[in-house]
């Protein structure tokens, strides 16, 4: 029998390397901005077209390249970063393998272009596919810029599964954004399609958070700080208040490396036990600094996964940390009767010097005796002088009580009778559904662990999941008002404030025509809030922020291109957040108008997310059940 293994070409290796490092242009981005952080650039703009798509561009001034490096960067397992595999336990760089260039180049066309300082000319490569293409020599400036155009322009299949522009585009600021946070000393540009997208200038830690999700994060920030022999913690948690229903701003940086680990996420959520919401997620910057040698990091393909070597004290020391900083910063709340909240000093205090007060008295002063004004002394504690200043006493005047009654006159025959006062009715009770005038209904409906609607009809009855039910109806009122109806809106009284990263507000201004079409009112759409001045009428003011945070968490993963798409998108989740929950008591009228308003829909069988509304059972069927 022949042989049949064979070594692969290099040219297939590459493309199947490329398909491990390189899934989407924000994988270049990352990969460039790491080699850049590597080069010890101080300055690091990302130029990007198309989403990526046609362009991934970033400048560097780092150290640069010579001549016979710039040709061997873009080999297979070419790397400046180690040596020998013991190496792989000491890193103190992004990159290791020596496997992003190649891969990139193997699959896109390539122009880089770099200079070292001592140099008087720099060196001009460009690659297609993997092949060189051309080398020259160039007059450069000091530092480094590597040009990726058309990825994926030799692999069709790959290029057919990136998604559109928008995903595409918010995957590349999350990798521009985790590169930006753990290098705050380095001043990163951002370009997208001509435009600044970020300008972040170097900065301390807390600065460069506000700087990438706007100014109101600064007081969300709680600051944590925490040093042992197994890691040194430092960083940002937000207050609970803040906390939002999806898992955006979550960092985890090791060494300066992002990472993702739901071990250690689980360390925060146990810190913020008993002060979230249910389902509430809070933000936070994690910093961890441990020994090299506790760490392996070389067990996935992208780096973001890292093996701890004692990640059960890294748990323990991370959660006992934030809990220490919720409570050091009032955040949380303290059970202990005995403890006088006014003797509480934060730890910064422990060796500031006393300063004696300053005390204002008026020996003089006597409240019985002559009215006029007595000079006020100003004595200080540590000295016997004072200071003069008039006093504006006045003995108060003693009022006449009568002059409070003239010009009243006592008129019975003006005088109204108790009896045929109308007042108001005292109490005033919401509703959670529009009050219609609906006919008496035949039939009495029961609510059963208020969860479920049971109604008779002819056959037997038929049980309503009230939930399901209720999405159901709102998702098709909500899609009515923006495709066929002129959705009306109740204006508020003081507008609404609330603010957003700049990805999300970047999602609200394209989302903005279809909100308006369901009530929204908006005054304006700035760069990190909104103001809203209107809502929809089933739309309670406080659960304004709710249903935006839910759209933008439902929206996260993809915009939908037609109108129709997007309208669908939007009506669900808004149905999603305003619905009744299971668990929430509803009066005989609510429950008649949910069952009406279920019925009376174009497809009553099931929600908007294709689950069953309601089943029915004949008489048959619970004779059976009683059958012997």
């Amino acid at each position: 029998m022949s042989s049949i293994i064979q070594l692969l070409p290099d040219h297939v290796a590459n493309q199947i390397a490329a398909g491990e490092v390189v899934q989407r242009p924000a994988s270049v981005v990352k990969e460039l901005l790491e080699n850049a952080v590597d080069a010890k650039a101080n300055d690091i703009k990302l130029i990007i077209k198309d989403a990526g798509k046609s362009l991934v561009q970033v400048i560097d001034n780092g150290v640069g390249m010579s001549v016979t490096d710039a040709r061997l960067c873009f080999e297979r397992h070419a790397t400046s970063k180690i040596r020998a595999a013991e190496d792989l336990f000491s890193l103190h760089t992004k990159g290791f393998r020596g496997e992003a260039l190649a891969s990139i180049a193997a699959i896109a066309h390539v122009e880089m272009k770099t200079k070292q300082e001592q140099d008087e000319l720099g060196t001009h490569l460009a690659i297609e596919g993997g092949k060189f293409v051309s080398q020259d020599v160039a007059v450069l400036p000091k530092g480094t810029s590597f040009a990726v155009k058309n990825l994926f322009f030799n692999i069709p299949a790959r290029r057919n599964f990136l998604k559109s522009d928008t995903v595409e585009h918010r995957h590349i600021v999350d990798e521009f954004q985790r590169v930006a946070l753990a290098h705050p000393n380095i001043h990163f540009t951002m370009y997208h399609n001509g435009s600044e997208m970020f300008n972040l200038p170097a900065s301390n830690l807390r600065q460069r958070i506000v700087n990438i999700f706007s100014g109101k994060t600064n007081e969300k920030l709680v600051p944590i700080q925490e040093s042992t022999e197994i890691v040194g913690i430092q960083g940002f948690v937000s207050k609970p208040e803040f906390a939002k229903k999806n898992r955006g701003e979550q960092f985890f940086f090791v060494n300066d490396r992002f990472i993702k680990s739901g071990y250690l996420h689980h360390a925060i959520m146990a810190a913020y036990e008993g002060l979230l919401k249910d389902g509430c997620q809070p933000s936070y910057f994690i910093y961890l600094d441990v020994p090299p040698n506790t760490i392996d990091i070389n067990i996935h393909p992208t780096k973001t996964e890292i093996k701890f070597d004692d990640e059960h004290a890294l748990y323990a020391i991370l959660r006992s940390s934030i809990k220490h900083s919720l409570g050091q910063f009032n955040v949380a709340p303290v059970l202990d009767f005995d403890r006088d909240s006014n003797l509480d000093t934060p730890y910064e205090y422990e060796r500031k010097e006393a300063s004696m007060p300053l005390i204002q008295v008026d020996a003089n002063f006597n409240p019985f005796g002559d009215p006029d004004p007595i000079p006020t002394k100003s004595y200080s504690s540590s000295s016997s002088s004072y200071s003069g200043s008039g006093s504006s006493y006045r003995k108060p005047e003693p009022s006449n009580w009568e002059s409070l009654y003239v010009g009243l006159k006592q008129d019975t025959e003006t005088v109204t009778d108790i009896q045929d006062i109308q007042f108001e009715s005292e109490e005033v009770t919401g509703s959670l559904f529009n009050d219609k005038e609906i006919e008496e209904a035949i039939y009495k409906t029961y609510q059963i662990h208020k969860k479920y609607i049971v109604s008779p009809i002819k056959s037997g009855m038929v049980i309503i999941d009230q939930q399901r039910a209720h999405q159901r109806v709102l998702y098709e009122q909500f899609l009515a008002n923006m495709t066929v109806n002129q959705a009306s809106s109740q204006q508020l009284l003081f507008p609404l404030n609330l603010y957003f990263s700049s990805q999300e507000i970047i999602l609200i201004f394209e989302l903005q025509l279809s909100l308006v079409n369901t009530g929204f009112v908006f005054e304006e759409v700035k760069e990190d809030h909104v103001v809203i001045s209107g809502i929809p009428v089933n739309v309670t003011e406080s659960e304004v922020s709710i249903l935006l945070e839910q759209l933008l968490s439902d929206l996260q993963d993809e915009i939908p291109e037609s109108s129709f798409s997007q309208n669908d998108t939007i009506a669900k989740s808004m149905a999603k957040s305003l619905a009744v929950k299971t668990g929430t008591y509803l009066t005989e009228r609510e429950q008649e108008n949910l069952v009406n308003g279920l019925f009376a829909c174009k497809e009553p069988n099931v929600s908007p997310f294709h689950k069953p509304t309601f089943i029915t059972m004949s008489v048959e069927d619970l004779d059976k059940k009683f059958a012997v």
